[in-house]
């Protein structure tokens, strides 16, 4: 009997046990830190033998083959011993992968693929398809091979899962865009965070289909670098495209093979810029998967924005509290200011990934009145920031109340308090969910 161990005791990896399981194999599941009580629970009911903690060698070294979590760097002593012994590596991704053989949408990008992920999944659902809901949103995607049946998944992927991605495969593979995140796990080398991004298509077949962004200089400007024998589908706010999605007018226009699709934007769920590339994305993954017209007019108005994204929390005193809290790079936070239209206390902070925060100079200047700074090391805010709105206009908390009090205090009635970080939240919170739940909290005992 062949021995599977997983690194990591998340949803990921206990996903990932559960389905090495199902399967017949000799599994441990190894986590160095602590294990949550909800995936104590599933790992005792599947009669999975764990560690919490610590990483034993001898329990680790005698592996056939190894799945990592993705919250796990490659370059942590027990991966690189993992590496030296030659044992393969894999993500939860290329594992569930090996079983499944429904029809699966994979998106991935810097910014907008978890709210696409969401709209293609609510699409799907629209027109009755039995799909499910996974990657790096919702439900483990291995623990739904081994518990459930659907004829199509909607995978968000990030570039972690896809680094450790080998024969996977997606029917239809979505890139929403590139802009520098995460450099800090790719050795501060932009062409390497690319490169990762672009695994998403390399085993793609000539009847499956590649949706890009054709806006995005970095997507376009790797194209040629990557031989693809897959159906190309650009979409575009700038230019009309032959097949694919464009802006034409107050409407986006979807073409896939001699049908066409008209998609008012006045009569989208989502509005802003940033909304219109998802909507467009989402759009035509849906006519790929030959879903009827009808069922993506009605789903892209129907649809109810996501939580942690531009999630409006509710008003106080006249000002609106927006949750940006997934926000967790620049081009996101820029996203965020450019569609406010009222005055902006901007919360920001959080773990610094190398951000270069120049590019939001301009929107600062035009949108931003006063900029409270939530996290343990503030200082490149104020070094970018503080000559635009002035000291007395920046301070420094440690939480979301404070954050959010200190916010209050600058605001007025027809402002908007907006929490879209630029930063991940592990200085001061385990994730970015519980971010913007202590922000909504804090928000409602205002």
């Amino acid at each position: 009997m062949a021995r599977i161990v997983v690194l990591g005791g998340a949803e990921s990896g206990v996903g990932a046990a559960v389905l090495a399981k199902v399967k017949g194999f000799d599994v441990f599941l190894s986590d160095k830190g602590k294990i949550a009580d909800k995936y104590i629970e599933m790992l005792e009911k599947w009669e999975i033998p764990f560690e919490q903690g610590q990483h034993t060698e001898e329990l680790i070294l005698n592996a056939d083959e190894v799945i990592k979590s993705p919250g796990i760097p490659s370059t942590v002593p027990m991966v690189r011993k993992i590496e030296e012994k030659g044992i393969g590596i894999i993500s939860e991704i290329e594992f569930a992968g090996r079983y499944d053989r429904a029809k699966k949408i994979c998106v991935t990008g810097s910014n907008g693929k978890t709210t696409t992920t969401s709209l293609i999944y609510y699409l799907f659902q629209q027109a009755g398809l039995n799909v499910g809901l996974g990657g790096n949103i919702g439900m483990s995607y291995a623990y739904q091979v081994a518990t459930e049946h659907h004829d199509y998944y909607v995978l968000e992927i990030s570039s972690f899962q896809l680094d450790n991605c080998y024969a996977f495969r997606p029917d239809i593979a979505v890139i929403t865009n590139i802009t520098p995140d995460h450099l800090d796990r790719y050795d501060y080398k932009m062409e390497n965070y690319v490169r990762s991004k672009f695994r998403i298509i390399r085993n793609l077949r000539p009847e499956d289909c590649f949706i890009f962004d054709s806006d995005d200089e970095i997507t376009v400007g790797h194209l040629d670098k990557i031989l693809t024998q897959a159906r190309l589908l650009p979409f575009s706010q700038k230019e009309e495209v032959q097949q694919g999605a464009f802006l034409q007018d107050d409407k986006i226009v979807v073409r896939y093979e001699k049908d066409e699709c008209d998609l008012y934007l006045e009569e989208l769920a989502l509005g802003g810029k940033h909304n219109i590339y998802n909507s467009m994305a989402a759009a035509l993954a849906a006519k790929a998967a030959g879903i009827d017209n009808k069922y993506i007019r009605e789903g892209l108005e129907t649809f109810a924005p996501i939580e942690h994204r531009l999630e409006p929390v509710m008003s106080v005193g006249g000002v609106l509290y927006i949750n940006d809290s997934k926000a967790t790079n620049v081009d996101a936070a820029w996203y965020a200011l450019e569609c406010q239209k009222r005055p902006v206390v901007w919360i920001v902070g959080g773990g610094d990934k190398g951000n270069d925060y120049s590019v939001l100079l301009d929107l600062v200047r035009e949108k931003v009145k006063a900029i409270v700074c939530m996290g343990l090391d503030n200082r490149k805010f104020h070094e970018s920031f503080e000559s635009i709105v002035g000291a007395d206009k920046m301070v420094d908390t440690k939480s979301a109340e404070e954050a959010v009090k200190a916010a209050s205090k600058f605001a007025s009635d027809g402002d908007v308090v907006l929490l879209s970080p630029c930063c991940t939240s592990f200085d001061l919170f385990s994730c970015y969910e519980e971010r913007g739940d202590k922000f909504k909290e804090a928000v409602r005992n205002l």
